[in-house]
């Protein structure tokens, strides 16, 4: 891959129009609308929604990228607090929410002339976070949701001979279409892999520069560089990892830079004593690796899971499967409004809603219907020690003690914005908070998805604040936008 971004950046005579920095759906997604890939409605097609209908009949041979977002967007509701997430949500699955199967009312054209130079880099393979999730795993969202634009998820799983299972998918179905998507797109040379960001600035007066040492440069050619003096532009510096030898740096240029980077790599600490000890883990990836390893079995002490969201039920799920006995130890009440479990419908999610009855039930480990399995509602874990105990506090100011042998601490992660200056704190809501995808998710304008405190720099998916993949699809429709109308005028609007 390094040989790959070398040839591709010293080929260039200016600097790239956009780096994409992340290659999950958000990213993905980004690359198929900057590739030359137009929405346009289709013909005769009626939307359900009869006021959005009657505003696509306005202009209805123009794109949808080209045309206004935002008047577009007024009046649609939903489960997103995007408008423009919400209105590409609706052109695809219109209907979704109350059930319905009206087919998409856009058609999709491959215009090349439309086309931007770009390319979207990440850590991994494409799929981001997707790669990281134990294949096994189901999606909370039903699997038609997972899709992307022009190739329906459920299509696919039909090529697969595979259904869906209770409307949803495995991640590593997940993952292996949008894998496919990429190939089937014609997407792969916008994708490199195995690239590590270091930092993103801001630059003025570009100078001549050249390749030297190990390092790839932008090689801005002699007759380009008027061109270029005053411009701001992006750096970006970074590395390819490199499993066979010593890592390459790489020095990149960009006039617009995209962040698709997710939130899922940094977990969240409790900050107490003993959580770095070695049998503490923040990753549910750590259970998967120990029963593999057979180093926890049923007749081993309990896992302690800490955690009242999702991840943590996966590992609930995980470990009452291979009857490992478990300690969950969580801070909310049980019937806490706030808990997801009780915001999710039972009859979509029956595996979830077993987790709850279970933490309701708190079964001790003699009996009761969860045998080996111990609920603690409103404990705070106070400490860990090198003889593999664990004291909490409970609601009252006790303390309790537990043997344990490991500990998983599933409590939700945060982004790694190292890379940036202040770590991204600038460009969020609150400028004295850390960025936080749910609390204080960059500050950007909602139908650009523009950071507001620096142009020429965007945030989607959960950076953003969108988390759903049907979501985050209309971040990556509002930058298409915005980029396409700097780079070619919407003149289509007559």
């Amino acid at each position: 891959m390094s040989t790959e971004l070398a040839e591709y950046h010293t080929s260039l005579r200016s600097p790239l129009p956009v780096l994409v920095i992340g290659n999950g759906p958000s990213g993905i997604c980004l690359s198929y609308l900057l590739s030359g890939y137009t929405p346009y409605v289709k013909d005769k097609e009626m939307h359900p929604n009869h006021l959005l209908q009657r505003k696509l009949e306005e202009f209805p041979n123009v794109p949808i990228t080209q045309q206004d977002l935002e008047y577009l967007s007024e009046g649609l509701e939903g489960r997103s607090n995007s408008p423009a997430a919400l209105l590409f949500d609706t052109l695809l699955k219109p209907d979704t929410d109350f059930l319905g199967d009206v087919d998409s009312v856009l058609h999709w054209t491959l215009e090349p002339e439309r086309a931007i130079p770009h390319l979207v880099i990440g850590r991994g393979p494409p799929g981001g976070a997707w790669n990281a999730i134990e294949g096994s795993m189901i999606t909370l969202s039903r699997g038609d949701w997972m899709g992307l634009p022009d190739l329906s998820f459920k299509d696919w799983m039909r090529t697969k001979k595979r259904n869906l299972r209770n409307d949803r998918s495995t991640a590593g179905d997940i993952l292996n279409y949008y894998q496919y998507y990429i190939k089937n797109k014609r997407l792969e040379d916008n994708f490199i892999s195995g690239a590590v960001v270091t930092s993103v600035t801001k630059i003025t007066d570009m100078e001549n520069t050249n390749t030297f040492g190990n390092e790839i440069i932008w090689n801005n050619a002699e007759n380009e560089e008027d061109k270029n003096q005053g411009k701001n532009v992006f750096q970006i510096n970074g590395f390819i990892k490199n499993e066979q030898g010593p890592k390459q740096n790489f020095c990149l240029y960009a006039e617009n830079v995209v962040l698709a980077t997710g939130t899922n790599d940094s977990p969240s600490w409790l900050g107490i004593q003993g959580e770095n000890l070695p049998f503490v883990s923040h990753q549910i990836s750590a259970l998967e690796e120990a029963l593999k390893s057979k180093r926890v079995c049923q007749d081993s002490d309990p896992v302690l899971i800490i955690g009242a969201g999702l991840t943590a039920a996966d590992a609930i799920l995980l470990a009452h499967h291979y009857n490992i006995p478990i300690i969950h130890a969580f801070r909310r009440r049980v019937n806490d409004p706030a808990l997801i479990f009780n915001q999710l419908p039972h009859v979509m999610y029956p595996e979830y809603h077993k987790v709850h009855q279970m933490m309701k039930e708190q079964s001790v480990f003699k009996g009761g219907p969860y045998k080996g399995y111990m609920s603690l509602p409103e404990h705070h874990a106070m400490c860990f020690d090198d003889r593999k105990k664990c004291t909490f506090r409970d609601k009252h100011g006790q303390h309790k003690t537990f043997n344990v042998s490991m500990v998983l601490i599933l409590i939700g992660s945060n982004p790694n914005l190292s890379f940036l200056p202040k770590n991204g704190r600038d460009l969020a809501l609150d400028t004295e908070q850390p960025v936080n995808s749910k609390r204080n998710p960059f500050d950007i304008y909602p139908f650009t998805y523009e950071c507001i405190q620096q142009k020429g720099l965007y945030a989607v998916g959960p950076l953003a604040g969108d988390y759903f993949v049907r979501f985050v699809q209309g971040g990556a429709l509002a930058v298409a936008s915005s980029l396409l109308k700097s780079q070619r005028p919407p003149n289509d609007i007559q």
